[in-house]
């Protein structure tokens, strides 16, 4: 019975891994064996054309002294840093206001949600042409109110602060997620608290606020994530200058994953760029990692 028993096991288990056998070879050939490949390279120096030559840790000294390579991290780090909290602020803002009961609100959340399916490549070229500093709509709309508008793409002061223009566009994406946990908080402890005589700023810190905070945790690790690995924007705007290895204007607009790219694909240096690779996920992980023990101080659970 035993036998008949481990044979039917058997049986199960063969069968469970034979439906999973699509999704594990995938991930053992498209994202395992890559992984463990650049871990191996960022020891190596290899232009993909030659057999890679170990050169120990001499990747990562090199990275120490390479003033382009603070210079791309630093502009990385200036982006995360705005862009991340504008994220969230607007995000959250336009939650409440797609949630308020008005005429044709479905279209509005359509309209807001929009530009996020719209693919990058359009929407960098779109926000190349909105930028320029002659035609471009965005100066055009300022001159209107009697502001002179900036030189975005050309001025190292607001080449920065245009990449994060143009990334805020999709915020729909974000701002639809908290719309839907807007819809979480129950309607009757807002009832309670106008009866208790709470205005509208107590209501959002006691209620609206800590009902929120595990998806603004999630929130601010995806929209981190993404603004340290921010390559299409900055790449797209600075294609302008028609220079595969222009940074714009200073290198102002040059971020780490652009950096890395090129040193991979334009000066063929991959194993510089696996070890710029590994350190960007040091960071990332490190930064994700303080998130997370910090999140305990101002994240509320329904369980807590």
């Amino acid at each position: 019975m035993r036998a008949t028993e481990r044979a039917g096991r058997r049986r199960e288990l063969l069968r469970g891994l034979a439906f999973a056998a699509p999704f594990l070879i995938g991930f053992a050939v498209f994202i395992a064996y890559p992984i463990l490949a650049s871990f191996r390279y960022s020891f190596t120096d290899f232009n993909l054309f030659q057999e890679p030559q170990s050169v120990g840790l001499d990747n990562y000294a090199r990275m120490l002294s390479d003033e382009r390579m603070w210079q791309s991290l630093g502009n990385t780090l200036y982006l995360t840093a705005l862009g991340v909290p504008l994220t969230i602020v607007i995000a959250l803002a336009g939650a409440h206001v797609l949630n308020m009961p008005v005429r044709g609100q479905p279209l509005f959340r359509a309209l807001v949600y929009l530009p996020t399916i719209v693919p990058v490549v359009v929407g960098g070229y779109l926000w190349r042409w909105l930028l320029n500093a002659q035609y471009g709509f965005v100066n055009h709309g300022l001159n209107l109110l009697g502001i002179p508008g900036p030189l975005w793409l050309e001025n190292p002061d607001w080449s920065r602060p245009a990449i994060v223009l143009m990334s805020l566009w999709t915020v729909g994406g974000t701002m639809v997620i908290y719309l839907a946990a807007l819809k979480d908080v129950p309607a009757d402890l807002y009832e309670a608290a106008a009866i208790d005589g709470a205005g509208t700023w107590r209501r959002f810190t006691h209620i609206t606020w800590p009902a929120l905070s595990p998806v603004t945790l999630f929130q601010v690790i995806v929209t981190l994530i993404g603004f340290l690995q921010i390559f299409a924007q900055p790449y797209l705007l600075t294609q302008t200058r028609l220079n595969t290895s222009s940074g714009g204007p200073e290198d102002t607009m040059l971020s780490y994953a652009m950096y890395l790219f090129q040193n991979a694909f334009v000066f063929l240096k991959m194993g510089y760029a696996s070890a710029m690779a590994w350190v960007l996920f040091l960071i990332t992980l490190v930064i994700t990692a303080v998130l997370l023990l910090t999140s305990r101080r101002w994240v509320h659970y329904g369980s807590r």
